[in-house]
């Protein structure tokens, strides 16, 4: 079975493109602590589009199985559940097969994804008075005040003193109405959170520039779901507004990543060289980028 079993994990990632983690093919066996995690012995995992069932091991999940042309068996994990993908030639006992061998993986990772999910449903922005959002990696908390007694237009972001056991640094107050709807607030919010973002980015595009011996002509705000920004040949940049949630040496990765690719269009080792040459820890910093869980704006 060794021969013609493929896997891997595929992860929700805002930037993101869906990275593919494989998962070697020696056979697996549940340790210790892998049934701790499962938490319990009837773990059962679900999946949104499912035509089959299995037992695997300390749990179960449903999953769905695609037929296809394909020459090997196929196993990922993703926001669904467990994905099977298997050649048309192969039994439904050789695919079962496959999968009890790779039981422990599949349960761990189906685990994990699970625990993802519900992160991220944590993280859903309910836009009203008094909430907290991330802001250049510090914590604020949102004020209405439709006084209008700040110049800046939109919203005035103040510092506050710190409080024993709080995150919050700041107070962003906004110039809407108590009484304002959720989609009122949201938008005031973007708005702000838009122009600052512009602001920085200009900032940072023209600190790597000079350093990476490049010149951008163009910069656009995006709010795409799957990539943190993008360079043109033509010096053009886009970057993704919602960077400005995160702290300021993540955002200057992005930045100088878009900025390297003005050097080397594609992601060889050159590339990778190149933006090491400004951001040594870069990895470091891609990895953070990946990991941390941006707010889900409703």
């Amino acid at each position: 079975m060794k021969s013609f079993v493929q896997l891997a994990l595929d992860w929700w990632e805002p930037a993101n493109q869906t990275p593919t983690v494989s998962a070697p093919f020696a056979t697996h066996t549940l340790t210790p602590n892998d049934q701790m995690h499962l938490a319990t012995e009837t773990a059962h995992f679900q999946h949104t589009r499912a035509n089959r069932f299995i037992r695997l091991g300390v749990g179960s999940a449903d999953y769905r199985l695609t037929r296809s042309r394909r020459k090997t068996i196929g196993m990922s994990v993703g926001p669904e559940g467990l994905d099977v993908r298997a050649p048309r030639w192969v039994s439904i006992g050789a695919i079962e097969q496959a999968l009890h061998e790779k039981g422990a993986w599949i349960l761990r990772k189906l685990q994990e994804m699970q625990e993802r999910r519900k992160h991220m449903e944590s993280t859903i922005i309910e836009w009203r008075d008094g909430i907290c959002l991330p802001y250049m990696g510090e914590t604020v908390r949102l004020q209405l005040d439709a006084t209008h007694w700040f110049s800046e237009a939109g919203a005035c972001l103040q510092a506050v003193d710190p409080t024993p056991g709080s995150p919050v640094t700041g107070l962003l107050r906004v110039s809407v109405a108590q009484n304002a709807s959720p989609a009122q607030i949201r938008d005031a919010v973007q708005a702000w959170l838009m122009a600052q973002a512009k602001q920085l980015f200009v900032e940072r595009l023209n600190h790597f520039a000079p350093i990476l011996g490049v010149q951008w002509r163009k910069l656009s705000l995006s709010n795409a779901g799957t990539r943190w920004g993008s360079a043109g040949s033509d010096g053009s940049i886009r970057l993704n507004w919602r960077l400005v949630h995160f702290k300021l040496d993540i955002i200057d990765y992005v930045v100088a990543h878009e900025l390297s690719h003005l050097r080397v269009m594609d992601h060889s080792p050159l590339f990778w060289e190149t933006v090491r040459t400004v951001v040594p820890d870069y990895a470091q910093r891609r990895a953070q980028l990946r990991d941390e869980a941006l707010p889900q704006w409703a």
